[in-house]
């Protein structure tokens, strides 16, 4: 699902509000997770899942078109546990499937 698609959905959900207000929501949404993770605290929605950050080592990499060893130096990456409440949800509808 892309923003734009769950700006309109929010949008037919609730009328009421516009789609620069829903698009303001999102950003300040999205903003707040980023600085929270920046500052190295984990990200909880409760029945969705949690959000964390974790370090990439650096280390040598191979190009596999040149078979060339570069140096890759550490990063971050952001980890997702799935809540079990969405799990179940997922499992729920793969399970009515058959």
């Amino acid at each position: 699902m892309l923003k734009s698609e769950l700006i309109i959905d929010l949008q037919k959900k609730y009328p009421s509000l516009n789609l620069i207000d829903i698009e303001l929501i999102l950003n300040i949404f999205f903003k707040k997770i980023i600085k929270s993770l920046n500052e190295n605290n984990n990200v909880e929605i409760r029945g969705f899942g949690t959000l964390s950050k974790k370090i990439n080592k650096a280390k040598y990499v191979r190009n596999p078109k040149t078979n060339e060893k570069i140096f890759k130096k550490q990063n971050y990456k952001i980890h997702f546990k799935i809540g079990k409440i969405l799990h179940k949800k997922i499992n729920q509808s793969l399970s009515k499937d058959e």
